[in-house]
């Protein structure tokens, strides 16, 4: 086994980053993007087959409950049928598309930004800060930004043959440089 290890550097607002990466943690990206597919996957999946998924509910008693500092804008969509309509379908099948585009690595990063707002929304849905501002919502959040920023769906997942795919002679990421923002 390699033991190179390679070097992240990155400057944002004038401050510099900077740390090596051991080749090890491909592995824990692996199990990370991993993770966070089956989990989803599941949630998604066990809110199809029971039939009974709602979101009116929870959109109209849950943030104020919580003492969210978005309840007004929950009570809002849950006052809207159509909305809720939309979110009972968006929600769980949602879930299951994100579960499913990280398992496999297809279109991990676009998959992983749905993942991190879905996380968002849940977050400020199920606020509770009586232990502090990070709750499990928000760590699945970073979890999800961090998949999509390294790109996890070039490890050992269909992200790196769709990169390759032959359009006209070249790579599709080549010839359409903007997916690397779905794809990877």
């Amino acid at each position: 086994m390699s033991t190179q290890e390679i070097t992240l550097k990155s400057t944002l607002a004038g401050f510099t980053a900077e740390g090596k990466l051991h080749t090890l943690s491909v592995w824990f990206i692996l199990a990370l993007r991993l993770m966070m597919g089956l989990a989803f996957f599941q949630s998604g999946f066990d809110k199809v087959l029971s039939g009974s998924f709602s979101a009116a509910g929870y959109l109209q008693n849950a943030p104020a409950a919580n003492g969210s500092p978005a309840a007004d804008l929950f009570a809002a969509m849950g006052q809207m049928p159509w909305f809720v309509d939309f979110v009972n379908v968006a929600v769980p099948w949602g879930e299951i598309l994100i579960g499913l585009g990280l398992i496999v690595g297809a279109f991990s990063r676009l998959a992983a930004f749905w993942g991190a707002f879905m996380m968002l929304l849940f977050y400020l849905g199920n606020w509770d800060i009586s232990h502090g501002y990070i709750n499990g919502d928000f760590a699945y959040m970073l979890v999800f930004l961090s998949v999509a920023a390294f790109g996890a769906g070039r490890i050992l997942g269909l992200d790196a043959y769709i990169e390759q795919y032959d359009v006209g002679g070249e790579p599709l990421i080549e010839r359409y440089p903007w997916m690397r923002y779905i794809l990877g």
